[in-house]
Parts: C-alpha cells; sequence; structure tokens
C-alpha cells in the first residue's frame, strides 16, 4: 500500500499542575509534573501508525529536531507507534517544548510553546521529500510549522493526484490559493470561526462556516465539533456524524489530532468517506477515555472492536 505522508512538527510537552502561576521573582512548590511527547503532527502521526490496518501501509513523519535529549523522546514514541521518522536535524537549534500550567482547582491551563527547530521547517525541506510525498495515497498537515513548507507539500500532493488533509491549526489567514490545494479541511469549532468570520456553536453554523469554506475552493469540510461529533459538507451533501464514545472522558487535548490520524488512515484504506469520519470519530472516542495525547492514541484493534458494537 502507499504510505501515509505527515508534515508537522514534535515538542516535548511539560506539564506542571499547582494551585496559581507564581508571581514574577516568586516561587511556589506545584502539585505535579509531567513530560511527554507533543506536537500536531506528530500526535497525528502517532494516531495515525496505531490506527493502521498493518496490511502493509507505513506513516512517514516529516519534521526537525534539535540534538538533544527531547529529540529521543521524539524517536522513541515514533518507534513504539510504528512511526517512519523523515527528519532534519539541525545542530544549530534545539528540539521544541512546551510550558503548560495546569491550574488545580479548575483545570484551566496556560502555555508557552518554544517551537525551535521546528519553526525553521522549510520549504527546501518539504522538496527534499518530494518524491515519498508525491508517492503517498494521502498528504496531511497543520499550521505549526512555518505556512510556506505546508503550502509547498500540499502542492507536491496536489500535483501528484495525492488526497490532500488540511488541518488549520493553529488558525492562521491563508489564502484562497491555498485552500484550493484542499481535498478535505478538518477546523474545528474555533478554527472554522477564525477561517470564516462564522461563530460555531452547533451543527447548522457549523454547515454556514462549511459552506464560507467551499465558496474559497476546498474540496470537502469537516468541522470538528468536540461532544457533537463532526460535521461533514460538499458541494453535494452536509452529513453529520455523532461522536462514538468509548468511555468516560478523561482528557480531551489530543482528540482532534486522534481524528485526523485514524480519518488519514481509513482514507487511505479506501474507505466512504463518511465511514472514514466514523472511523475518526472512533479513534477519538478511545482516545479522551485517557491521559495525554500520544500515548492515548489506541490500536486498530480497540478501534474495529468500537466500531463492531
Amino acid at each position: 500500500m502507499k504510505p501515509i505522508v505527515i508534515l508537522g512538527i514534535f515538542v516535548a510537552d511539560t506539564a506542571y499542575r499547582a494551585d496559581r502561576q507564581p508571581k514574577m521573582g516568586e516561587t511556589i512548590l506545584g502539585h505535579s509534573f509531567s513530560l511527554g511527547p507533543g506536537g500536531k503532527g506528530s500526535n497525528q502521526a502517532v494516531a495515525a501508525a496505531m490506527a493502521s490496518s498493518g496490511a502493509g501501509e507505513e506513516v512517514h513523519f516529516i519534521t526537525r529536531l534539535g540534538r538533544d535529549d527531547f529529540a529521543g523522546i521524539a524517536r522513541a514514541t515514533w518507534a513504539k507507534a510504528g512511526v517512519v521518522p523523515v527528519v532534519t536535524e539541525d545542530p544549530e537549534s534545539y528540539t521544541g517544548a512546551a510550558y503548560i500550567f495546569l491550574e488545580a482547582g479548575t483545570g484551566n491551563n496556560a502555555i508557552i510553546v518554544a517551537p525551535g527547530a521546528a519553526a525553521r521547517i522549510s520549504v527546501a525541506d518539504v522538496e527534499a521529500q518530494a518524491e515519498l510525498i508525491a508517492g503517498a495515497a494521502c498528504f496531511v498537515t497543520q499550521l505549526e510549522q512555518p505556512i510556506p513548507a505546508a503550502l509547498r507539500g500540499l502542492q507536491i500532493a496536489r500535483a501528484a493526484g495525492v488526497v490532500t488533509v488540511l488541518n488549520p491549526a493553529p488558525a492562521a489567514a491563508l489564502s484562497d490559493a491555498m485552500l484550493a490545494l484542499c481535498d478535505y479541511v478538518t477546523p474545528n469549532e474555533t478554527e472554522a470561526e477564525a477561517l470564516t468570520g462564522i461563530a460555531v456553536t452547533d451543527v447548522a453554523s457549523a454547515k454556514r462556516a462549511a459552506e464560507a469554506l467551499l465558496a474559497r475552493g476546498v474540496g470537502a469540510v469537516i468541522v470538528t465539533l468536540g461532544a457533537n461529533g463532526a460535521l461533514y459538507h460538499d458541494a453535494k451533501r452536509t452529513v453529520h456524524v455523532p461522536v462514538i464514545s468509548a468511555g468516560p472522558v478523561v482528557e480531551t487535548t489530543g482528540a482532534g489530532d486522534a481524528f485526523n490520524g485514524g480519518f488519514a488512515v481509513a482514507i487511505s484504506e479506501g474507505f466512504e468517506v463518511i465511514e472514514a469520519m466514523r472511523f475518526g470519530c472512533a479513534t477519538a472516542g478511545i482516545s479522551v477515555t485517557r491521559a495525554g495525547t500520544a500515548p492515548a492514541m489506541p490500536a486498530r484493534s480497540e478501534i474495529d472492536a468500537l466500531l463492531a458494537r
């Protein structure tokens, strides 16, 4: 089978839980600390590799890392999931990291991201993998790395007839020319509003936002709606796919990445698009029953079992 190719970033998530943030110059004691893998592209690659059927498709992840201990976390995470790393090592920078403060009483968070080497992913890095991208079943990217790199990847994929998926996160201004390269755009409610100016609060408003994106050249739009599932909209039909629950929700942080990774696998395996969305929803439904992002991604056997229920 042809591979799935994902372009994106890895960062090491350093999470601190405390009653409050310290004031400038102050030191306080926290309740807990955790260190783990993060970055939307990396999370999606892990989700896709875990969700793959084992029938031959591989998941390749294009990114940049420094030469440091956090790079070791990245490589160990990918090796465990079965992701094929396509890494440019950048000795002049460092592997990206995120400071995540979690307020113990509320669960609210404040985050600082220092992308490091990932912020230096370039058009040249992408063009060096043009053959890999052009030979893919599906190409997926987000907006955490520089937009010119994502644009070039979409251009290469579209020219080769590869299915293209853009997860427009974090939200950013995008040209109509870039959107027209996308077979599927997969924003959440916040990102759909940022792209269209239409507040997305329910299925009806999600459809209006999707129509606005179709008017800008997108092939089809999938708006992920959290507990309300996801909405599919193209020029011919609109379908609401409900959430697929696998149990009590523990953490929703990686749900969107789980959906995108699962969806890419299903599309690559020839699923009809609504069935591919159900596969993505099942992947996300299992992931939210576990703590963490990459470590929460389910195996194919778990996804199949949930869908069979």
